[in-house]
């Protein structure tokens, strides 16, 4: 696409609900408009990246959001708050992330006539889990979305969910290879030895990553290999398995490490990457780790699946089965060195080829541009 066609010298606001995650997976979008000339303010709530984002260029807003929760009486805060900032900002375009600021950006910007683009990155429990409060999400996001001139989802299953409920209009969407991997932030790194055969476990210690299934699978695999396994877990835990969380590693079942800023010492030691998600938008972890060379076992669902060529660069397991996670798992430990190092290779090529993160900039400019 020709440059002279990319959005330039605008006045762009982005909303969203946490700077970890802008900066860490839109650092590169963010940088792309900054580049062409654009003004870029950020609205979220502050939080320790919020510098580095001034840093690139961004202008800060500080915003009040509650993360966890739907509830439309209190939300409403939030909307009075985007209208307020696009009120004064008056942007040629809003982009946002994650469900509230597209649900309540959505709906101020269609007030005021402003060009709005959203981003799905995950349904959430919220619609995974059915019942009324999937009822109350999906006519929330309906009525936030009318106006929207591209919703861009990271995965076809999240968008076909959405489009079969009536949301939104097949045409307006546009389905991205998740947020992309930056390959040389996450290069190929040397395999670890043979033995013991270490799995790593990246994010939040909660039901819906799977956890009730991983802790059965490497119980039964601690019984049978002892030594020459080991379960690392990186990720802080949701207080229902906090008991659990430390008497599993007490007892040696798992290594907990808590959270860690920095992953990638823990995906050099691995051979492979475990994530048994029930759900998933696209899974960061899974992409990182591939980029890196690392086998991954996963769950054949939407946003896992992606990742992984079953068999070529990794394992696809049933979701919420722990049995199938077992032998995945014990799989992966009969291998031969040389075979897991292939299925990190692989991985890696995969990534390469149809997750590169420059490749996914561009797709957004150029359908940012197009609609």
């Amino acid at each position: 696409m020709s440059e002279s066609r990319l959005i330039k010298n605008k006045k762009i606001l982005v909303l969203t609900n946490y700077d970890i995650g802008l900066y860490k997976f839109r650092k590169a979008l963010l940088e792309e408009l900054i580049r062409l000339g654009n003004e870029v303010y950020i609205s979220l709530p502050y939080g320790d990246l919020v510098p580095d984002l001034e840093k690139l260029g961004c202008k800060f807003i500080d915003t009040t959001l509650e993360r966890r929760g739907m509830n439309p009486v209190r939300d409403i805060h939030l909307y009075r708050q985007y209208s307020g900032m696009i009120k004064k900002i008056k942007p040629d375009l809003v982009i946002a992330y994650t469900i509230k600021p597209n649900i309540y950006g959505g709906l101020a910007c269609r007030r005021s006539r402003i060009p709005f683009a959203a981003n799905i990155t995950g349904l959430g429990s919220a619609i995974e889990g059915g019942g009324m409060l999937r009822k109350l999400v999906l006519t929330m996001y309906k009525i936030g979305l009318a106006k929207a001139k591209v919703v861009f989802f990271e995965n076809e299953g999240n968008r076909d969910i959405l489009v079969n409920a009536g949301v939104v209009k097949k045409e307006k969407t546009y389905v991205l290879h998740g947020a992309g991997i930056d390959t040389e932030e996450y290069p190929l790194l040397p395999y670890p030895p043979e033995k013991p055969v270490r799995f790593l476990f990246v994010g939040r210690i909660m039901k819906e990553k799977g956890v009730d299934e991983l802790f059965e699978a490497m119980t039964r695999l601690k019984a049978e290999y002892g030594d020459d396994v080991i379960l690392d877990v990186v990720g802080m835990f949701e207080e229902a398995y906090q008991k659990q969380t430390e008497l599993l590693h007490n007892n040696g079942t798992i290594v907990f490490h808590g959270y860690q800023q920095d992953v990638k010492p823990f995906y050099e030691k691995a051979h492979c990457v475990v994530l048994p998600s029930y759900h998933e938008g696209m899974s960061n972890v899974l992409l990182e780790a591939a980029s890196c060379g690392r086998a991954l076992i996963t769950c054949d669902i939407h946003g896992c699946m992606e990742a992984v060529e079953d068999g070529v660069n990794g394992y696809l397991c049933k979701t919420k089965d722990a049995d199938s996670l077992y032998n995945a798992m014990k799989q992966i430990i009969e291998l031969p060195l040389i075979e897991k190092e292939r299925l990190g290779h692989a991985g890696r090529k995969r990534m390469e080829f149809m997750f590169d993160k420059k490749q996914v900039v561009a797709e957004t400019m150029e359908r940012l541009c197009n609609e």
